[in-house]
């Protein structure tokens, strides 16, 4: 009797828990992230080695040159995406945001930020999604993660 009731507890404790598999938490739809987002109180920390962060600052967000940019990324996202890059905008020079502090931008600037942390390059002017992906592309980061496609 000691036996079966024992065999019985035993059972009891190894039976699957009622939780949803781990298969099924990862199929919930998940909604995509913005290609462009406010900088806020983010981190460059945040996005090394996951991500290249395209960041685009002015004096204020009515600076032509910001909305120029601006329009040139929503025109063509995919080849942004398709090289893991995050857009990130800081407007309010008087916010001084982490990311800000960390670059030193003055007016408008565009910095890219490659996954290992490094300054990539900066630009005082409007770039197209096209200038920006030759660039990504010449990068020794970029050529290594072509070839281990």
């Amino acid at each position: 009797m000691k036996h079966l009731y024992a065999t019985a507890l035993t059972a009891l404790f190894l039976m699957p828990a009622p939780f949803a598999s781990a298969q099924e938490a990862t199929e919930a739809p998940q909604e995509p992230v913005p290609l462009i987002q406010p900088a806020g109180e983010t981190e460059l920390s945040e996005f090394k080695w996951a991500a290249r962060v395209l960041v685009i600052f002015a004096d204020s967000p009515l600076d032509p040159s910001f909305s120029d940019q601006i329009a040139l990324l929503e025109d063509r996202p995919d080849p942004l995406l398709e090289r893991d890059v995050v857009v990130l905008t800081d407007t309010d020079p008087d916010a001084r945001s982490p990311i800000r502090t960390a670059l030193r931008p003055r007016g408008f600037a565009l910095v890219i930020v490659d996954k290992d942390g490094s300054v990539m390059f900066r630009k005082p002017v409007p770039w197209d999604v096209r200038e920006i992906t030759r660039a990504i592309d010449k990068t020794p980061l970029r050529q290594q993660e072509l070839a281990d496609r």
